[in-house]
């Protein structure tokens, strides 16, 4: 067969189309391999942190009578979360009341520690509240709030859980309410430590919400089981007449500032949330500023979720705090990788 130029010009067109096409299908298959493995892992991306439920989020169906607080365990699996965060509130007034008290207390704990085993949930803490002002600048009152808290760390231990919360209320006078301070939270901490459990405050008011202060108190007591329970929202110093709770909110201090200056002590955080828009997001916190403060911290613990909104029902603005955790928390994580 004569091959003229004619012919040689149309095969190697034909192969140059034909190495062209093929070229073309190995890119595309190519990049719809590397778009699969970034979906995958964005899909498979989790949050750097563990998801607890804090009991106050359920409040509200608990004082109506709806939800029986010996009951957490269950109710907090149901939702999925790991871990749980108890309120000493829900459980005192009830072993008060009894006729043998530390029987009483007993009798809950195992009840608790039954049910966490049975619905595979880890107990993380006990938030404790109404046991006295371990700040209190009158030496008799603060050591009575120290002996009153000593079973609560004792219940923390039986029921495995690494952390309680205190409060740490006193004089409003910065330099008398570190003293005192220090020396409440050192008192309990020693003990706490024998027991193999964490004392944390919370910034829950007043001058335990002066960030800067806090950490000072908790440099002073200089132990490594006293440390920090930062909170989204609880950054409140003074409300109109004084009041501790309820009334409106007339002097804060800087949020984002005072996470940050906690998070290097924080054995724990605690999740607060309000309000939501459309998006899912918080309409009164920056989540992920938040995260990555909490992130850049190194922080890789139980973040408990705490919802105190009135427009959403107890479980709907749970899970509306739950997704946004995961969904900010899975994206920084992603990033950070």
């Amino acid at each position: 067969m004569k091959i003229t130029p004619t012919k040689i010009f149309s095969l190697s067109l034909i192969l140059f189309l034909f190495l062209g096409i093929y070229s073309c299908k190995d890119q595309k298959s190519e990049k719809e391999n590397t778009d699969i493995s970034e979906t995958k892992t964005e899909a498979d991306a989790e949050p750097f942190f563990k998801l607890s439920l804090a009991q106050w989020s359920l409040n509200r169906p608990i004082f109506a009578g709806e939800l029986d607080p010996m009951d957490f365990a269950e109710k907090a699996n149901e939702m999925g979360f790991e871990g749980i965060e108890y309120v000493s509130a829900f459980y005192a007034e009830k072993i008060k009341k009894a006729e043998n008290p530390e029987e009483a207390m007993q009798k809950v704990l195992d009840t608790l520690k039954a049910k966490s085993e049975e619905f595979n949930v880890e107990n993380v803490l006990i938030m404790i509240d109404g046991e006295g002002e371990l700040a209190s600048p009158d030496k008799a009152e603060r050591e009575e709030a120290v002996e009153n808290h000593k079973k609560w760390v004792d219940a923390a231990s039986f029921l495995g859980a690494h952390s309680i919360r205190v409060n740490l209320f006193g004089s409003e006078e910065p330099e008398e309410w570190k003293t005192s301070a220090t020396e409440g939270l050192k008192a309990l901490s020693e003990y706490a430590a024998e027991k193999n459990v964490n004392v944390l405050v919370e910034n829950h008011g007043y001058l335990s919400s002066n960030a800067e202060l806090l950490v000072e108190v908790i440099k002073d007591v200089n132990m490594e089981n006293c440390g920090t329970l930062p909170d989204f929202g609880n950054f409140c110093l003074k409300r109109e007449g004084g009041e501790r709770w309820e009334a409106k909110c007339i002097e804060e201090y800087p949020k984002y500032q005072g996470i940050k200056e906690m998070m290097p002590y924080a054995k724990a955080v605690s999740a607060k949330s309000y309000a939501f828009n459309e998006e899912g997001e918080e309409t009164t916190l920056d989540y992920k500023r938040i995260l990555k403060i909490v992130q850049d911290a190194g922080y890789t613990g139980f973040v408990g979720v705490e919802y105190e909104g009135e427009n959403l029902s107890a479980e709907e603005g749970i899970e509306a705090t739950k997704e946004l955790l995961i969904e900010v928390g899975s994206e920084l994580n992603t990033n950070n990788n």
